[in-house]
């Protein structure tokens, strides 16, 4: 039912006033990944507007939004550019489906694409999320090998706690067994691999980087020959892993990763998700780290959020036995490809193009990760990881032994302190634990030095303090 007792409000709150939405908020919403009854005795926080790398609260209070609202809002806030380029395309054509038509949007979305991805990548199938999109690319693994004579590559190898997705297909390849239980069974198929986080790698490959990597790339072999090779139909991989705190590639890894996947006939998807973009400061993650994908999965910073879109990029080898005869890739989404949303992504990459964006990231990539590891020099702090805009600060207990905590006290910690902590300074960001305690950060592709500092002066000042609670 609509309340009654709805009112103007100019603080941009909305048609309602700030009571009246958090009664609706705590009466009606069910926020994602949310403990409900932590908001039994607090407001839920509302969010109204925002201004370059900067949201505002229904009070009117300012917040640095560190993370681009979850890895999405690559060029900031309040780009009125494309919210007209989304207003004149709702006008002309609010939507039309892909299914056996075409529209203009897509049409020329498509064709950019397809100029930005590296190799061959010359086909995109939309969606209207990541998780759409990593599931897409299992099932098309899975029909194009049936229809090149290998019906029994089904298999999908990705790292451990990893995260592809929360759809039923995508949450088998991610690699979060908490985040698993509730649904299981599981679809089956998803099977595990070590990642390529070098501050916790095992004492007999932690000699140098480069072995660690090798080590780790090996290990995906490991688990092809012990399924069977004729079995495993693809090997998941984001260029930099996010769950867990932003592992990156060790020297040589994604090579000796794509000499296995050749070696044994298995596709290699690159899920980039968060990484492309400009995250990593180029337009896809594997384009920085070198290696070529048969299979590219996107979503979230490919319209910054202005509108939902996905997708994934495919080879041509794996569109020619769908080019003749009848098949047909048996799969679709109604919104895929919205022509809204395919016009907010030519005016998103319309800014990438005009403000230079991918040079930003590589510009002040470094200032970014030396204003961060200062944070070194504080007790919590054990290690500070990532690449361009893409950064994970991992917290311990002992930076000496690299002691972490427990589960109670990373749920004191992060739950009980930090994330209230951290938001109530002006800084969103994400303080987790899946996998060791972390805080990530992904501002906006838009921040520069004066946003880095904000960042560590917030982020000094309540690790301090949390420090001091331990």
């Amino acid at each position: 039912m609509t309340p009654d007792n709805t009112v103007s409000d100019t603080t941009g709150a909305g048609r309602a006033g700030s009571h009246d939405l958090q009664d609706v908020a705590k009466r009606n919403l069910w926020l994602h990944f949310t403990r409900m009854s932590a908001y039994g005795a607090s407001d839920v926080p509302v969010i109204v507007r925002g201004s370059g790398v900067y949201v505002y609260d229904n009070h009117g209070k300012r917040y640095l939004d560190g993370l681009s609202g979850l890895f999405v809002s690559q060029v900031g806030h309040g780009r009125t550019e494309i919210a007209e380029a989304a207003a004149r395309q709702a006008s002309e054509l609010a939507y039309f489906p892909l299914w056996s038509y075409a529209h203009p949007r897509a049409v020329e979305l498509a064709g950019r694409l397809a100029e930005l991805t590296p190799g061959d990548l010359n086909r995109v199938f939309f969606t209207t999320s990541g998780s759409e999109a990593v599931e897409s690319a299992w099932k098309l693994a899975k029909q194009y090998f049936k229809l090149t004579g290998q019906p029994a590559r089904y298999k999908v190898i990705s790292r451990d706690i990893a995260y592809h997705g929360t759809s039923m297909g995508a949450l088998a390849v991610t690699g979060l067994a908490d985040i698993k239980y509730p649904f299981e069974p599981m679809t089956p198929g998803g099977v595990r691999v070590p990642n390529t986080n070098f501050y916790r790698a095992p004492g007999f490959a932690a000699g140098s980087l480069e072995d660690f990597g090798t080590w780790a790339a090996d290990e995906i072999e490991r688990a092809i020959l012990r399924e069977g090779p004729e079995s495993v139909a693809a090997v998941y991989v984001e260029p930099v892993q996010n769950s867990g705190g932003c592992f990156p590639p060790p020297p040589g890894y994604f090579e000796r990763v794509r000499e296995i996947c050749t070696r044994h006939g298995v596709l290699l998807v690159s899920d980039e998700v968060i990484c492309a973009f400009g995250r990593l400061g180029y337009y896809f993650g594997s384009s920085r780290y070198g290696y070529q994908p048969d299979i590219i999965t996107f979503a979230k910073g490919l319209t910054s959020g202005y509108a939902p879109l996905g997708g994934m990029a495919v080879s041509d080898a794996l569109m020619e036995p769908f080019l003749s005869g009848q098949s047909t890739f048996l799969h679709g989404v109604t919104f895929a490809g919205h022509p809204v949303s395919a016009a907010v992504a030519l005016a998103n990459l319309d800014i990438f193009e005009k403000e230079d964006l991918l040079g930003n990231v590589r510009a002040n990539e470094g200032a970014f990760r030396a204003t961060l590891e200062k944070l070194l020099d504080l007790p919590i702090v054990g290690d500070v990881r990532g690449d361009g805009y893409f950064y994970g600060i991992e917290l311990v207990k002992d930076k000496a032994t690299r002691e972490t905590f427990s589960d109670d006290e990373s749920e004191r910690l992060l739950r009980g302190f930090l994330s209230q902590a951290l938001f109530d300074a002006g800084l969103i960001c994400r303080a987790d634990d899946r996998g060791d305690p972390v805080v990530q950060l992904a501002p906006p592709l838009i921040c520069t030095q004066e946003h880095f500092d904000e960042m560590e002066r917030i982020l000094r000042e309540v690790l301090t303090e949390a420090w001091g609670r331990i």
